[in-house]
């Protein structure tokens, strides 16, 4: 199935991309502690620890929307901000997305609670040679609240340095295509940070940006959670 998603790419203009092909790369972290330390925190609200790390979960390219508002089932979900890669079979982009994940699904299965929730991306790319040089400095901070008049609670903050190069990434992946491409039609997720302080947790608001100061650019994006009714 083909989702057509519509992009600004910085410094070129718009863009219609066709995605077909959709993969979550989890427990991707550089560093072993701080991989252990996602695992124990997901341990502590149910989810069992990864057969390896990293994995490449696969999902439906549907699920990949820029809209600012997504449904979800009840209120047991939440948000994973993290790098995007997406490849339109020319040329390869960063950009910004959240991983929204089932949280109670997720202590039955990891892949299940992955493919049931639409997966939120921000409508702007950088061009992926452009930040390549730098990749390690750039900064991702996430944000959430329950409450349209709330202030903003810092949820995740990290910079790329702690997250697998993403050219490793790109080659390991089943959708690695030469030296720093994907298959064309492809967005993969690249990973996340623990989260600051509380805990996982859902919220009704999620907020993420992805910021270069070296070129001096942000990418914003933010989302409302609206839970449809359980029915038994």
């Amino acid at each position: 199935m083909t989702n057509k998603l519509e992009f600004e790419i910085v410094g070129h203009g718009k863009a219609s991309i066709d995605i077909n092909r959709g993969i979550i790369a989890g427990w991707t972290g550089r560093n072993a502690d701080a991989v252990n330390h996602h695992i124990a925190e997901l341990q502590e609200i149910g989810v069992p620890p990864p057969s390896t790390v990293p994995l490449f979960y696969r999902v439906s390219a549907s699920l990949l929307t820029t809209q600012e508002t997504i449904e979800t089932v009840d209120g047991t979900s939440s948000g994973e901000a993290e790098p995007v890669l997406v490849d339109d079979g020319t040329r390869l982009y960063l950009g910004l997305g959240s991983d929204h994940t089932d949280r109670k699904l997720e202590t039955h299965s990891v892949a299940l609670s992955k493919q049931i929730c639409a997966k939120p991306v921000a409508p702007v790319l950088w061009p992926f040679d452009e930040v390549e040089g730098h990749l390690d400095d750039i900064r991702i901070r996430s944000f959430v609240r329950d409450d349209a008049n709330a202030e903003w609670t810092p949820y995740q903050d990290g910079k790329l340095a702690s997250i697998r190069p993403l050219g490793e990434l790109v080659a390991s992946s089943p959708a690695a295509s030469g030296a720093l491409r994907l298959n064309a039609g492809t967005a993969m997720m690249c990973g996340t940070f623990a989260v600051l302080s509380g805990g996982v947790r859902p919220s009704r608001f999620f907020r993420m940006e992805m910021i270069d100061e070296r070129l001096g650019r942000t990418i914003e994006h933010c989302y409302e959670m609206t839970p449809l009714p359980v029915i038994s």
